[in-house]
């Protein structure tokens, strides 16, 4: 079960998530302190380890919009959390696949601050409202990247699986 831990509006930027003027540091053992920097609170939030690993960030639609650096996903990566949101920009969602950034299309999600979420292969189940809601299934592929934590773990692994 993860809980939502910040539910964001439309059209939330890489610049939001993880603001330019941080370029300078990009070590993904580094980044995560500027996550949300300018949402002071919920970076507080973060940074004082606050919740539980595999909670939710749940975003609105085109989340992730903007710039292609990468570490808008590193950072997130870096406190173990999933994105759940009713779409993510295209580089955004490649950028997460690359690096392992569990996050979840789910088109019709509805949910508050601090709703429990149980995501399954096909659905996001709502267990405060009971509502249940289907997500765009990621092709296996991508998602068997994702799953093993990014592409290099990804290549890796299959590297070393053969004879």
């Amino acid at each position: 079960m993860a809980k939502v831990i910040i539910k964001l509006e439309n059209d939330i930027s890489t610049d939001d998530i993880y603001p330019g003027r941080y370029m300078a540091t990009v070590l993904p053992a580094e980044t995560p302190q500027f996550a949300f920097a300018d949402r002071a609170e919920f970076n507080a939030s973060l940074k004082a380890k606050a919740f539980a690993p595999g909670s939710v960030i749940l975003g609105g639609e085109n989340f992730g919009c903007g710039s292609s650096r990468e570490q808008a996903c590193s950072t997130l990566k870096g406190y173990d959390v999933a994105v759940v949101a009713k779409s993510l920009s295209r580089i955004f969602l490649q950028n997460s696949i690359n690096l392992g950034l569990q996050v979840v299309i789910c088109p019709s999600i509805e949910a508050s601050e601090g709703d429990e979420l149980e995501i399954t292969a096909d659905q996001v189940l709502n267990r405060s409202t009971g509502q249940t809601f289907d997500q765009i299934k990621l092709p296996a592929a991508r998602k068997g990247i994702m799953d093993a934590g990014g592409l290099i773990p990804y290549t890796r692994a299959r590297l070393m699986a053969k004879p």
